[in-house]
């Protein structure tokens, strides 16, 4: 049946009808407001750019073919609340005052692109079996989609314009979501809502949004090129999140569980605190969300390249696999709570025929990169593919802001890795003189820059030992000279001069130079060459010169312990 071009005056009720044939009202207007009841279109039902002044209602309604609304407008409330369209659904270019779609069945694909809603739209309960795209959509007031299902292809809101709040509270994603170049002026809920598929907001505009999530995604939620001009709270717990260029106007929070995090690139002009969360996030009734698909717990941030960290804030990440070079301000960021860095491989290794063992500390994923191409991937990351590996060279500074960040942040302890890792880079420096490097591998060798008491503790009581095994053989005189007093009479005058014989070297077996007697006498003059003073002792000539090294080399030794144990216990 054929309505097209008619022109209907005030109120129109259709009621208990079945159209058996197509229904069109193409170029219709109706001055007043339409209502269909329990009506039943057996084929298609035709709105193409119809006119209705008040209201149009679809109640008790269903549709077994197509429902074509193509430019139609409405003045006032668009109720397509039908029991089903069992074809495709065109809405595309509709204006109407108030849009209600709820638990409307859409077995085809659903178009709402350049739909047009002056004040609110609902579709909490639809089910869309085959898509449905809001590409270019403007809603003004708020928008409901709780309990919706989007079955087969994913839900489309490119460069749709949403005013207030959207909700999608307990809705079902069966393959995802994309809000490519979005504008959204209020909060997103997806409280509850299931995702089975991947979710992107790249390019989109956060204009007013206060929160998003809690959001559960097994896949990817892409947040790249996105901007938030106000301050927001996302909570997310996904598979990846990607913020590769997004830009925060103002402060932002992200709370996040399980999400490998890469924000390489971003621009933040004011605080922004990724932290991860313990625990699983709740509804307003607090009751626990689940997180099916998603079981590793960690927060890991990946990449901060190209991020001006004087505004990032990271608490409680994994920092295993992230990349820090290239990352400007890097001597600001601040790292709370527990922040896990990669460590070295553990236990002994074999390089050649020498065994090897690693100092224990923290370090970035960019040295285990390099030295994945010096020593093996045994124990080591190697870079992933397509991510460069960087020279000592470069990696130097990271650690030198790194330092300075912990330092700042009253860390002094913690800091200590990043300064072993430093001087680590720059004895590895090629590019640096020869001189340098010579310098840094003995201090390493010592001392472990002056971070390993032990270290240092060990090569003291070794250079103790050679100087108590050195006076004892050659150091000590064979016997302690005794004085002798030499003079002469000249009438009542008597005078005497009294000298002391210089020490004999030692005779005899070496053997016999090991006696109890010598090695107490020896560790005399090592214990006090350790604290600066004379011993006392006569010595022989080889012994001043072993005293004269001792004093000089053990002091040193001693005061490279004490400052490994302070690097390690200042507040």
């Amino acid at each position: 049946m054929k309505f097209d071009g008619a022109r209907f005056s005030g109120d129109v009720t259709f009621e208990q009808i079945e159209f058996s044939g197509v229904c069109s009202f193409g170029t219709a207007v109706f001055d007043g407001s339409a209502y269909f009841r329990d009506t039943h279109f057996g084929q298609d039902l035709r709105f193409g750019n119809t006119e209705v002044t008040d209201e149009l209602w679809f109640e008790f309604t269903a549709i077994d073919a197509d429902a074509w609304f193509y430019g139609a407008r409405i003045g006032g409330v668009l109720r397509f609340c039908v029991d089903r369209v069992g074809g495709s659904a065109m809405f595309k270019g509709v204006t109407t005052g108030e849009a209600h779609f709820t638990g409307v069945r859409f077995l085809g694909v659903a178009r709402f692109d350049g739909f047009t809603v002056n004040g609110r739209a609902y579709f909490d309960g639809a089910f869309f079996e085959d898509g449905a795209d809001f590409e270019k959509a403007v809603i003004a007031g708020p928008v409901c989609f709780d309990g919706a299902h989007f079955h087969r292809s994913r839900a489309c809101f490119d460069g749709a314009e949403l005013g207030e709040e959207v909700l999608f509270s307990e809705a079902h994603f069966q393959t995802g979501a994309t809000f490519t170049g979005a504008k959204v002026g209020g909060d997103m809920s997806f409280c509850q809502a299931r995702l089975e598929g991947d979710m992107s907001f790249r390019r989109a505009v956060f204009r007013s949004t206060a929160v998003i999530g809690p959001l559960v995604c097994p896949g990817l939620v892409d947040l790249s090129d996105a901007l938030f001009e106000s301050a927001v709270t996302l909570e997310v717990a996904a598979g990846d999140l990607r913020c590769r260029r997004t830009r925060w106007a103002s402060t932002a929070a992200l709370r996040l569980r399980h999400a490998d995090v890469d924000i390489s690139d971003a621009v933040l002009e004011f605080p922004v605190t990724v932290a991860g969360r313990s625990s699983p996030f709740v509804s307003p009734v607090d009751e626990q969300i689940d997180e099916p698909g998603l079981t590793d717990a960690r927060v890991r941030v990946m990449s901060v390249s190209g991020v001006d960290a004087a505004h990032l804030v990271l608490a409680d990440i994994d920092l295993t696999d992230c990349r820090f070079v290239e990352t400007v301000h890097l001597d600001q960021l601040r790292l709370e709570g527990r922040c896990v860095l990669p460590l070295p491989p553990e236990g002994m290794s074999w390089r050649g025929w020498f065994p090897v063992r690693w100092t224990r500390r923290r370090t970035l994923a960019e040295e285990h990169h390099w030295r994945a191409t010096r020593y093996g991937t045994v124990g080591w990351t190697p870079a992933p593919e397509g991510v460069e590996t960087h020279e000592p060279a470069v990696l130097a500074p990271v650690y030198r802001q790194l330092r300075k960040a912990l330092e700042d942040g009253r860390n002094e302890p913690g800091a200590a890795d990043f300064y072993y890792g430093e001087m680590e880079m720059r004895r590895h420096d090629l590019e640096a003189p020869r001189g340098e490097r010579m310098i840094l591998g003995l201090y390493w060798a010592v001392s472990g820059y002056g971070l390993r008491a032990v270290r240092a503790l060990a090569w003291l009581g070794l250079a103790m030992t050679a100087t108590v095994l050195a006076m004892m053989l050659w150091g000590l005189p064979q016997d302690d000279p005794d004085l002798v007093s030499k003079g002469r009479i000249d009438g009542r005058s008597v005078t005497l001069t009294t000298k002391k014989p210089g020490p004999a070297n030692p005779e005899g077996p070496y053997r016999r130079r090991l006696s109890t007697a010598r090695f107490e006498k020896s560790m005399r003059v090592v214990a006090n060459s350790v604290i600066f003073r004379a011993s006392g002792q006569d010595l022989t000539v080889a012994g001043t010169y072993v005293e004269m090294t001792a004093r000089l080399v053990e002091p040193a030794l001693l005061g490279l312990a004490a400052l490994a144990v302070r690097s390690r216990v200042k507040r």
